[in-house]
Formats: structure tokens, C-alpha cells, sequence
């Protein structure tokens, strides 16, 4: 392995998704202190079709990739969402952007880009209706939100029956720590270690061999399963190493893979989820989108022979 090449792809990745990262780190403080605390339980806390539904139409409107997602989807968890629409956001967020379906249509076609944004929403609602039938040990359980600001309004009532002195600035203020403080100490460690080993993929010599040489046929959906799960890549970043990858020779189901399974996972988001809802939800989370994206990466060849 090229040791300079691993150090410029790790600082390339790094310099890439900052933003994201730190939009995504203020978008979950501003959620955090500013949602209405009965948002998440009337829209996303309850194990229905419609908070799945919900979660995926937000996801589907931030702008925000797979790295900035996750503090988002980790604020919505501790504010009491339920595990199907977290996974529904975890999915729908990175797949689908104003920005990533206007390259596909501009690269790939006007059906390309058609079928990517409705596999991307079937990929979310399945993989929330699938969240729901499971059970998170121990860490279901909502934080309380503490707020440092509260007095009490009399020694003789209740915690609870605390009066909140609460203004903008300082809701803005615990906003920022809570997004710039807490955010990265939950999950810092684990998106470096995800960034360092995208790396490690990009820089390994030998991956660049098989792009060349062996895309043709079935082998194609397997290296473009493989490559866009083990390759942190943003969605619209994806667009054009597909269409690079496709007029090279993969087909255009191959190609449908990776653009559905590459935005999806990375070695941050299924890092985080492992921490965040254990071993099996995260086998179980990796395993459905697998399967999914491969169904419908060949539906898509089969359509596209089609036309």
C-alpha cells in the first residue's frame, strides 16, 4: 500500500466531508434544543407506517450525506424516535438529493434517475417497517434533556414543577454545546476510524486492477456491492464514477448498486449504528440493504434491456 497515497486520500476524505459533518453536527443541535418535544412522539415515536413515511420525507429533504446524517439521526433517537424511522432516515438521508438525482439525470438519463429516487424511498419504508419488528436493548431508553438554566420556583414544589428561565441565547448557546461538544464526543472516534479505513480502500493497488478487468456480468453486482459498502462516497459524488464505470463496460444494473448501496453505508454510519442499537440490528441493517440493492440493481437491467 502506497503510504503517501493513504495519507492524501485520508486528508482528501477528511477535507470532503467536513462540511456535512459539521452542518450535520448543527442541524442535530438546532433539533435537540429548538424541536418541540412533542414532534418526535406524535411523528416519529410511534411503530406506524406514517413516522417511517415521515422520516424518510426528512431525510429526503435535508441536504445533508451519510456523515452528517448521523448526528442528525442520533438526536432524533435520544428525543424518543423509534428504531424503524431512524433507520428510514439513516437510509433516505444519503440516497437522495436535489443535488445527486440533477447529476444522474445530467449523466445518466432521465429513467436512471427515476428509478434511483423511488428504489431510494421502497429502500427507507422497508428498511423502517423492518426496524419496527426489533427491539433495542437498554439504550431505547429517551435522555432526559437537561437544562442547566431551570430554577426552582419554590422549595417546596417538585423538580419537575420547575420554572424555565429560559431565553433564545441561551437555548442557542446549549444548541452549540450539545452540537460541537457532545455530538463529537458520541461519535468522533468512530467516523475517523470509518475515514481511515475508506482510505485504506482507496490506496489498496490491487482494487484498481479488478475496476479494470472484471465488471462484466454477475461479477459486476458483486463488486459493486462489495466496493460501495466497504468506499465512503457521497451520492452525488457516486454519479460520476458510475457513468465512468458503465460506459467503461459494468451494467447498468451494477451501476444501479452501487449508487443505491455506496451513499448508504460507510464504515461511519455502520460503526455508529453498531454502537448506537448493537450487533444484530447492525447485521440485520447491512443485510437488507445488501439484499435490496441487488434486487433491485438487476429489476433495473431487466427494465433498462427494455427500453
Amino acid at each position: 500500500m502506497n503510504i503517501n497515497l493513504f495519507i492524501s486520500s485520508f486528508i482528501h476524505y477528511i477535507i470532503e466531508v467536513a462540511p456535512a459533518l459539521l452542518l450535520g453536527f448543527l442541524i442535530s443541535g438546532l433539533i435537540h434544543e429548538f424541536l418541540p418535544d412533542n414532534f418526535v412522539n406524535k411523528y416519529l415515536g410511534t411503530k406506524n407506517f406514517l413516522s417511517i413515511l415521515w422520516a424518510t420525507l426528512i431525510g429526503a429533504m435535508l441536504p445533508i450525506c451519510c456523515i452528517g446524517s448521523l448526528p442528525v439521526a442520533l438526536s432524533f433517537h435520544k428525543r424518543g424516535a423509534r428504531l424503524g424511522p431512524i433507520l428510514a432516515f439513516l437510509v433516505a438521508t444519503p440516497a437522495t438529493s436535489i443535488t445527486a438525482l440533477l447529476v444522474t439525470y445530467r449523466l445518466l438519463g432521465l429513467n436512471f434517475t427515476i428509478f434511483i429516487f423511488l428504489a431510494a424511498v421502497v429502500m427507507g419504508i422497508t428498511m423502517g417497517l423492518i426496524g419496527n419488528t426489533l427491539t433495542v436493548p437498554v439504550k431505547e431508553v429517551v435522555e432526559e434533556k437537561k437544562c442547566p438554566h431551570c430554577v426552582e420556583a419554590g422549595s417546596e414544589q417538585h423538580e419537575e414543577d420547575h420554572v424555565h428561565k429560559y431565553s433564545f441565547i441561551s437555548k442557542l448557546k446549549s444548541a452549540l454545546h450539545y452540537s460541537f461538544f457532545e455530538m463529537p464526543k458520541e461519535i468522533g472516534v468512530e467516523v475517523l476510524i470509518g475515514l481511515a479505513l475508506a482510505a485504506f480502500v482507496v490506496s489498496f493497488a490491487p482494487l484498481s486492477g479488478i475496476i479494470s478487468t472484471y465488471l462484466a456480468g454477475s461479477f459486476g453486482y458483486v463488486f459493486a456491492l462489495v466496493f460501495g459498502v466497504a468506499m465512503y462516497i457521497c451520492s452525488t459524488a457516486t454519479v460520476p464514477l458510475v457513468h465512468a464505470l458503465t460506459i467503461s463496460g459494468m451494467s447498468m444494473g451494477a451501476g444501479m448498486v452501487f449508487l443505491l448501496a455506496g451513499p448508504i453505508t460507510s464504515f461511519s454510519t455502520l460503526l455508529v449504528v453498531k454502537k448506537e442499537f448493537g450487533s444484530k440490528i447492525l447485521l440485520i441493517y447491512l443485510t437488507v440493504i445488501c439484499v435490496i440493492a441487488l434486487v433491485l440493481g438487476y429489476s433495473f437491467s431487466l427494465l433498462f434491456s427494455l427500453l
